[in-house]
């Protein structure tokens, strides 16, 4: 099969509504064959109903998540003062809003997930090369919030059964009974998971408020326990405002990129439900920036607080709750980590997976299918290792998270935006031999991109505390923008390969 394909798409196979939206034409029959099932067809209209407020709490209740502290927290941790990391942090969140609403806007026209998205710039088959990417970053960061839940249940449960629960045997370096509150932690995720869409919907609309108060109130336990507000504005920076900053601030900057670079790719996974454009944009410009800039300054408040109080950063919000000696205070904030986790992992880390691992085989591997898949492999990538040291956390495991991901955005822009003009044929979306099938179901020049992109944006990184040393040490220079490079460099390869085609992509 070549890189022909038609210049426009059948006027019976889908249509137009007054606002924008497409949908399979009545009459129509539905995709169907290998690359199709119930999970990966377009949400139909009357089922995008996600309005505003649906996407401000789903933010809301991803950003104000255990994970999203300890990213903060975790710049005191490494020097700097409560005014650097929050505004490293706000302007993290206010650049990748950008390919957050531009890959966005694809699910409320279309009413697709991403990996069906990205059939359009990879190719039908191509598609799960940066599904898969996606879909073993979210194993990881499922693994990580499950092993932060985990925590809580064990902190929890020891407060109230006592030493027997906390001073168990060790196996593997843990109690015992923390290994137990890991397991606890993840079969509830998967309940939660196997109940659908509509359930996560409605577990995000209360749990976002009630984060947010348990935020406020760790915020007055350590302003009380350090005598005041002042004690934690007045935590110096180890770094000061020159070189020793500026030297952080750029890796610091991609990482905290890199933490919400899997959302850009697959926010169309939620967006899909979307009731109208208006609704998915706004509701993600006042749910993400906001948000998060909120959390990390109550994060780095508190954290700038146990600095204080206790003569050391704990960036770990579950460690510092369990210093408290109020029986009700603890239950309370572990109670909050432990709805705050559920939030964000249910939500970020476990419906993407799901649907890029279906796309493999559509056939074979259901929605809930790939949510347990990505619940197995989450626990196989030894997330507390990942976890145990803030530096690794950010410069070593975001930092290579945001570069990769950051390359496939790229594309995904570069094909949506600048080639198509928003414009996709959905039936060929799910048909061999369309115009998305590219040569054998792959479009090799968005694959050139991605490599090219991959190894300038992370090819110079330093791997530690995983191996030693950097792959490639004369693209070091590269390395503390990888997000950036990534993007850029991808899209504009992208688009001098496809200008090679000599045909509309259309």
């Amino acid at each position: 099969m070549t890189d022909t394909a038609p210049t426009a798409p059948p006027p019976t196979t889908q249509v137009t509504l007054a606002d924008g939206r497409v949908e399979i034409a009545p009459g129509a029959p539905a995709p169907t064959g290998p690359y199709a099932n119930e999970d990966l067809l377009p949400v139909p209209v009357e089922k995008r109903t996600w309005t505003t407020y649906n996407f401000s709490a789903l933010w809301v209740g991803m950003a104000h998540n255990t994970a999203s502290w300890t990213l903060a927290s975790g710049l005191i941790a490494v020097g700097m003062d409560w005014k650097q990391a929050v505004l490293t942090i706000a302007l993290a969140n206010v650049i990748v809003l950008i390919p957050m609403l531009l890959t966005g806007h694809a699910g409320p026209k279309y009413g697709i997930p991403f990996p069906v998205f990205a059939r359009a710039s990879f190719g039908i088959r191509g598609a799960n090369l940066p599904a898969v990417v996606r879909a073993l970053v979210a194993c990881g960061w499922f693994g990580i919030q499950t092993w932060i839940g985990g925590e809580a249940i064990f902190f929890l449960a020891g407060k109230l059964i006592g030493s027997g629960w906390t001073d168990a045997a060790k196996v593997g370096g843990y109690a015992w009974t923390m290994w137990l509150s890991f397991a606890i932690f993840w079969a509830l995720q998967v309940v939660i998971i196997y109940r659908g869409m509509e359930t996560i919907r409605r577990f995000e609309n209360w749990a976002a408020p009630f984060v947010l108060v348990g935020a406020f109130v760790m915020l007055w336990w350590m302003s009380d326990k350090a005598g005041g507000l002042g004690p934690l504005f007045d935590q110096p920076s180890k770094l000061g405002w020159g070189a020793d900053f500026w030297k952080l601030f750029a890796p610091a900057l991609m990482g905290m990129i890199g933490f919400w670079s899997t959302l850009s790719l697959n926010i169309p996974d939620f967006t899909r439900y979307g009731r109208s454009q208006k609704a998915q944009t706004r509701g993600q410009a006042l749910g993400l920036p906001t948000t998060m800039t909120l959390f990390a300054f109550l994060s780095v408040m508190v954290t700038s607080g146990s600095q204080a109080v206790y003569g050391e950063a704990i960036w770990d919000p579950v460690q510092l709750a369990a210093k408290t000696d109020n029986t009700v205070g603890l239950l309370f904030a572990l109670v909050t980590v432990l709805v705050a986790t559920l939030s964000v992992n249910v939500a970020a880390n476990l419906v993407s997976p799901a649907f890029d691992f279906s796309n493999i085989a559509p056939r074979r591997i259901s929605f809930r299918a790939g949510a347990l898949a990505t619940c197995v492999l989450g626990v196989l990538i030894f997330p507390w290792k990942l976890y145990s040291d803030p530096q690794g956390y950010i410069f070593t495991w975001l930092g290579l998270v945001g570069g990769l991901l950051g390359t496939v955005a790229g594309i995904l822009i570069a094909d949506y935006w600048i080639l198509r003009r928003s414009r996709l044929d959905l039936a060929d979306l799910y048909r061999p031999g369309g115009r998305y099938w590219y040569a054998g179901g792959w479009n090799w020049r968005a694959v050139v991109a991605f490599v090219v992109g991959g190894v300038l944006a992370v090819g110079g990184a330093s791997f530690k505390p995983l191996i030693d040393g950097r792959p490639v040490p004369a693209l070091a220079d590269l390395a503390d923008y990888g997000w950036a490079v990534g993007l850029c460099t991808s899209m504009i390869l992208y688009l001098a390969l496809m200008a090679t085609r000599g045909r509309s992509t259309r």
